[in-house]
């Protein structure tokens, strides 16, 4: 047997197929959350103007609107003189509204309410965040909620009382 011969057998061997490649690239479902589960209303439904939001995907926006019957959205957290008084009680208040925004996205992984100025420095996104304030009570929260390592999700979001729904924006975000 030449060494060609015996070579190209090694290669052969080398080459074939081993099954590691199939386990390697199977990966669970990406962790998704919850954007529509009814009417999404007018001033949100062309979502395209409002552009990508830019970080390693640059993503578009995408439409949420969902049921909800609170009376409220969380606050910006800044306390009232009674809330001074009763801080330990606010701070569990607080923490109990992100976990109902948890419960109404239904993911269970970490949220963080983020102010205008944390998510658009250099006001990129005016035209989402104003969109999303006329579409409700003229508010906007913005809530940031970690789907993995790298990727996470931004809520723009405001509550429409009439219609009994939270409505706004969401971008999907690949940080690393």
């Amino acid at each position: 047997m030449s060494s060609d011969d015996a070579y190209s057998a090694f290669l052969d061997q080398a080459n074939q197929d081993t099954g590691a490649s199939k386990a390697s690239t199977k990966s669970s479902s990406p962790a998704e959350t919850k954007t529509v589960n009814t009417d999404v209303p007018a001033l949100l439904q062309n979502v395209e103007r409002f552009g990508t939001y830019t970080s390693e995907a640059d993503e578009p926006f995408e439409p949420v609107s969902l049921k909800w019957g609170g009376d409220e959205l969380p606050t910006d957290g800044s306390p009232s003189l009674l809330a001074c008084i009763a801080l330990s009680w606010i701070f569990l208040m607080w923490f109990g509204l992100l976990d109902e925004f948890k419960d109404l996205i239904g993911h269970g992984s970490s949220v963080e309410k983020w102010n205008d100025d944390d998510f658009d420095p250099e006001g990129k996104y005016e035209a989402a965040l104003g969109a999303v304030r006329e579409a409700g009570d003229g508010s906007a929260w913005i809530f940031r909620v970690e789907l993995g390592r790298t990727r996470v999700e931004y809520y723009i979001v405001t509550h429409d009382k009439k219609s009994k729904r939270v409505v706004g924006v969401k971008a999907k975000s690949v940080e690393s």
